[in-house]
């Protein structure tokens, strides 16, 4: 069998209502069938998902495998894979059409270049659509502190169904850590910064479903979901501790990588946990200080301001406290009139009401 050019590898777990608008926005990609093939991981679904996936065979192939979490996924398909290009989407997301040519395009423009991401649009259960666009340096590696700056605000962009990889890139990466149940494209897009360059197209190629599944929703304060990311967050910040130094990072370029990502487990652990008051004011500061590096001193001001009570205040009283201001609809059309939420400098935003 000749060996195709792309490779698409899709991870599902219990995804019966959603895997067959994945496959088929894959299949409809003007990619001819003899240039890529479509792999699904299921990871122990225990819904139809399997049965819904065969019914696309022989155009594409299943492998199942008891639940092991993304990783186990990605270890168990990539090895699979074997075009020069491996495109990542997860079962419950799906694609725009042109997405395959667009960036098999990027990646055969320049051979430096090891991992294109894209724009992204939200899609809500109640039809609202939320496009995010990247407005400045598409283009970075992280070989310096400059390049792992622009990464850590730009992950968004590399995520699973945005992740297209140069197989070799994916080689030279090997596997995944098991402990990382999720998370696991964060692992692999942020190794692949260190060894490639990475470009992120503007163009929003990816609907990213939110759902009530969703691993990542965790805006409902969900003690146990917060625990349980924080968690995989912090082995995720240790894998990388290890990995990057070994594979040659500059100290400094890893400390902003590694610190981004515990900053982002330590506050996950103090919302479902708790802790010292003086560790939320730093945490606090440090994700203001890295998201809004071009505040103005109103908005530092104003930001203080909000931390006085988290100096005395239990974590998790502080954050049920802000969650309660910041869903009360006379405090956000106030500050909206006299102090505006600050948007990141480097996306362009687009909102679309239900229809």
């Amino acid at each position: 069998m000749a060996r195709p050019f792309i490779s698409v590898l899709i991870d599902t777990y219990n995804h019966e209502r959603f895997i067959e608008e994945a496959v088929v926005s894959v299949l409809e990609q003007d990619v001819a069938e003899a240039e890529r093939e479509i792999i699904i991981v299921d990871d122990g679904s225990t819904d139809q998902t399997p049965e819904i996936v065969q019914k696309f065979a022989p155009r594409v192939r299943l492998i199942r495998k008891e639940n092991g979490g993304q990783a186990s996924a990605f270890n168990a398909g990539i090895p699979e894979c074997r075009g020069e290009i491996v495109a990542f989407l997860d079962g419950d997301d799906w694609w725009a059409p042109g997405k395959l040519q667009a960036v098999a395009q990027a990646l055969a423009s320049d051979a430096n270049i090891g991992l294109v991401g894209h724009g992204i649009t939200e899609v809500f259960a109640d039809g609202r659509h939320h496009t995010e666009l990247l407005r400045d340096t598409p283009r970075f590696r992280i070989a310096s502190r400059e390049g792992a700056e622009a990464f850590r605000l730009r992950k968004s962009f590399l995520g699973t169904s945005r992740m297209t990889y140069r197989a070799d890139v994916l080689r030279q990466i090997g596997g995944v850590p098991g402990a990382l149940r999720f998370q696991a494209d964060e692992y692999l897009f942020t190794l692949a910064g260190l060894l490639a360059d990475v470009l992120i197209l503007r163009e929003p190629l990816t609907f990213y479903r939110l759902h009530g599944a969703n691993l990542f929703q965790l805006s409902d304060g969900n003690t146990e979901a917060l625990r349980g990311k924080a968690a995989v967050m912090a082995a995720l910040a240790q894998s990388l501790r290890e990995e990057l130094p070994r594979r040659g990072a500059d100290a400094a370029v890893a400390d902003i990588i590694v610190g981004w990502v515990q900053n982002e487990a330590d506050q996950l652990s103090l919302h479902a946990d708790g802790g010292m008051p003086w560790k939320t004011v730093r945490t606090e500061l440090n994700t203001y200080r890295v998201t809004h590096p071009s505040a103005s001193m109103a908005h530092w001001i104003f930001k203080c301001a909000t931390l006085l009570p988290a100096c005395v205040l239990p974590p998790k009283t502080y954050y049920s406290w802000r969650r309660q201001f910041a869903a009360n609809r006379w405090y956000r059309t106030t500050r909206e009139k006299w102090l505006p939420y600050l948007q990141p400098g480097h996306v362009d935003r687009y909102r679309r009401q239900r229809t």
